[in-house]
């Protein structure tokens, strides 16, 4: 097959070569974004008067007819096509004739190619923007259902100090905020139209490449045409920060699977959001949580492959530059899939709230505020730290919890303590008095409700 180029070739494209190097298997994802920019291309030409008033009504026909046949199934996408860019144009010939061969006039497919992807990276942008509003909004449901569910928060996944289930929620929230804004300056960044660079040094038809930017809803046009056809950057940005999101997503996960796990049962998952076991009956098993930990890897790997796939290229626009395709949509079909259902399945799950509590209680979480009480009594806080030590031990000896304790077992280790010790270090009174903000007492959980419902509007 000699494609697109057939006048400077004698002989026609190896068939294992056409192979190796098509791209229509996959770009074909990229035809309606291919119209979309042709449709604005064509109306500048006839406003430039490149091409007439009826070749451009002619051309833009064309285009619909073939858009409406092939989401109508009349046109099927053939593997006998290099990539979406020549299966369009061979239809519209076609279709129309002469007229058009003129749609490709002052374009190249290296502009086209970069407008196409901008177009639907931007798009994808949206839909994953919209994904993680949804998740947001399941995650603000907990959060305010759940300002007084007690349960030990961790560090180096030991149990440290009490805080509460819309507290820990709170801190994922924050995470995805941060997603959000990430995306958001990313389409910013990117939201400049290449059409019009040609295949690397612009063109000398009279085009208008701000009219085209307008057309297709963008802030401008791009700067420097070698860049534009040259750039993936965006691509890179939109990878990078996919990662970050599934490594978002894997943190929750690996939470969710442990606190699942008969040793925690902090949650019960829904039925319709677990699988059983082919040979062990009792087994319900996290599988969402666990696939979307292990399909963070896969995002990763897309990432590594951009980075590499780029850091060799001399300006400008190389055939290397194809590989960004296939690794981009999956990528992104991979995290909306994860998303999508990370958010059904946090929408039905249920906590063992008496559960959360009680591990609070028996992992000595509020060993902190029985120092602070000894503290305020005048001990200085490193013999109090000292002294907590010590009815730690003599609590773990004896299977006890602090507020366990007898008054006269307590003033055998202080006899600084008295009966309002067990007001002091109750889960309620620690959570309350930690009222600096972003921490978990109520009135900081409520203006941070605040501030996520507005967020979300």
């Amino acid at each position: 097959m000699a494609g697109l180029w057939g006048g400077r070739f004698t002989k026609n494209t190896d068939d294992e070569v056409f192979a190796f190097n098509e791209s229509f298997s996959f770009d074909h994802r990229l035809f309606d974004k291919d119209i979309e920019g042709s449709i604005a291309h064509v109306k500048m030409l006839a406003k430039q008067a490149v091409i007439s008033d009826k070749e451009r009504d002619d051309i833009i026909q064309g285009l619909k007819k073939i858009e409406d046949d092939v989401h109508s199934g009349e046109i099927a996408f053939l593997p006998e096509y290099e990539d979406v860019h020549s299966f369009v144009e061979a239809h519209l010939i076609k279709l129309i004739g002469d007229a058009g061969k003129k749609m490709h006039t002052g374009r190249s497919r290296n502009d086209q190619v970069a407008l196409d992807m901008k177009l639907y990276v931007r798009e994808e942008i949206g839909s994953i923007d919209a994904l993680l509003c949804e998740l947001q909004k399941a995650l603000l449901d907990i959060i305010e259902a759940n300002t007084g569910t007690y349960m030990p928060g961790f560090t180096h996944m030991q149990k440290a100090q009490p805080v509460t289930v819309a507290h820990h929620m709170g801190a994922y929230m924050e995470m995805f905020i941060r997603d959000r804004s990430r995306l958001k300056d990313i389409f910013a960044r990117m939201n400049y139209c290449p059409l019009g660079s040609g295949a690397l040094a612009g063109t000398t038809y009279p085009l208008d490449r701000e009219y085209v930017a307008k057309e297709l809803d963008f802030a401008g046009a791009t700067r420097n045409s070698m860049d534009s056809v040259s750039d993936r950057d965006y691509v890179i940005e939109l990878l990078s920060a996919l990662s970050v999101i599934m490594m978002h997503l894997s943190r929750f996960s690996e939470e969710i699977i442990i606190w699942n796990s008969n040793e925690y049962r902090f949650v019960e998952l829904d039925d319709a959001y677990s699988t059983g076991s082919s040979i062990m009956p009792q087994k319900k098993n996290p599988d969402i949580a666990e696939l979307v930990r292990g399909k963070t890897g896969r995002v990763y790997g897309a990432l590594m492959s951009m980075l590499t796939t780029m850091k060799g290229i001399p300006l400008a626009y190389n055939k290397d530059m194809q590989e960004d395709k296939e690794m981009t949509f999956d990528a992104i079909d991979t995290v909306k899939d994860c998303i999508h259902l990370f958010t059904g399945m946090i929408k039905t799950i249920s906590f063992n709230k008496d559960q959360m509590a009680v591990s609070a209680m028996k992992g000595f979480t509020n060993a902190t505020d029985a120092a602070d009480y000894l503290v305020k009594k005048g001990v200085p806080f490193r013999d109090a730290h000292g002294i907590i030590g010590s009815l730690v031990l003599y609590c773990i000896d004896n299977d006890k919890a602090i507020e366990d304790c007898a008054l006269d077992e307590l003033k055998k280790i202080s006899d600084v303590f008295d009966e309002d010790i067990y007001d002091a270090i109750s889960l309620k009174t620690c959570v309350d008095k930690r009222t600096t903000k972003g921490g978990p007492a109520p009135d900081s959980m409520n203006e941070a409700i605040k501030y996520y419902r507005d967020h979300i509007k």
